[in-house]
């Protein structure tokens, strides 16, 4: 049996029709083993979860995000340059302790050596480090690991406000908490930790 993964690796789920086939079943076999016949609404509710999760949910399983940032990254030169800040960038993952999801937002800042990504790309790298099963904290050190070395950035940081649903929906049942990480990498860590508590703040609008 395999544990939650890495979200920094690479390895990607099996996604052929057996595998689906399996899962469907296994889904179906919890609903009956916890009192719900398959019928009616429930009919082919195996299959849609197995796909939901296999295309949706845990796409991001061997997506290389680091890659994607580098993908069509431009070279601005030895610089100095200006510190990139892109704020409210959708987040959706998966708890690896109770497989329910977290929802919120980042705000992702990195100071470029030489290579500036897009921001599509930057939100792109984003989604591909959710999209699988991790623990908040190891999603904020998985995208500025993606930032320091797909584009080799001075530094990172990440600011995650996620709700999660096995907070808000079960147990204590705290709907609306939200739950703060902010994970730094270099200079940000070293040197400019002030800085990056001032622009991980939100904004005035």
């Amino acid at each position: 049996m395999r544990g939650p993964r890495d979200p920094s690796a690479t390895a990607s789920p099996e996604k052929g029709e057996e595998a689906r086939q399996a899962a469907a079943q296994a889904i179906e076999a919890f609903l009956r083993a916890i009192g719900y016949e398959i019928s009616g609404e429930l009919v082919g509710t195996g299959r849609r979860v197995a796909d939901a999760w296999v295309d949706e949910l845990v796409c991001g399983e061997g997506s290389d995000a680091a890659a994607i940032l580098r993908a069509g990254a431009l070279d601005m030169g030895s610089g100095p340059h200006s510190v990139v800040v892109l704020r409210d960038v959708a987040i959706a993952t998966m708890c690896p302790h109770h497989l329910l999801p977290s929802h919120g937002r980042a705000t992702i800042g990195y100071l470029p050596a030489r290579l500036a990504a897009g921001l599509g790309a930057i939100a792109q790298a984003a989604d591909a480090c959710s999209r699988r099963l991790c623990l908040q904290e190891s999603l904020g050190e998985a995208i500025v690991s993606a930032l320091t070395r797909g584009l080799e950035a001075h530094g990172a940081f990440c600011k995650l406000e996620l709700v999660h649903t096995c907070f808000s929906a079960r147990g204590e049942r705290q709907a609306g908490s939200i739950v703060e990480t902010l994970s730094l990498r270099g200079v940000f860590a070293e040197e400019k930790l002030d800085l990056a508590l001032a622009l991980a703040r939100p904004s005035r609008r």
